[in-house]
């Protein structure tokens, strides 16, 4: 995993992984006075860059605020990290809350 800038056309992503499968996952890290609508943007511009996948870091509190919608069509992937530092994949439980919803 590479945690640096990369330039991607008129952005940037905050960093990059290889998946187990070599696939490239561009990252974006946002804090809480972030603007998130910039960082879902700047990872539709990485998928268009040729990544195979996209992510976005963010608090657990501003991860659960955001609708699944975005992520369900891109296949982003939305983590947040709690106060004490654990990483939730907010992904799978708007997964999971749909299904009890049904």
């Amino acid at each position: 995993m590479v945690l640096r800038r990369i330039r991607l056309g008129n952005t940037e992503v905050d960093g990059e992984a290889v998946g187990p499968q070599g696939e490239k996952i561009a990252i974006e890290i946002k804090t809480p006075r972030d603007d998130l609508a910039r960082g879902i943007g700047q990872l539709a511009e990485a998928l268009a860059f040729d990544y195979h996948k996209a992510t976005l870091v963010t608090t657990l509190r501003n991860a659960k605020n955001i609708h699944d919608r975005v992520f369900k069509k891109f296949n982003f992937l939305l983590l947040g990290v709690n106060s004490s530092g654990k990483i939730i994949n907010v992904t799978d439980q708007m997964l999971v809350m749909k299904e009890e919803k049904m």
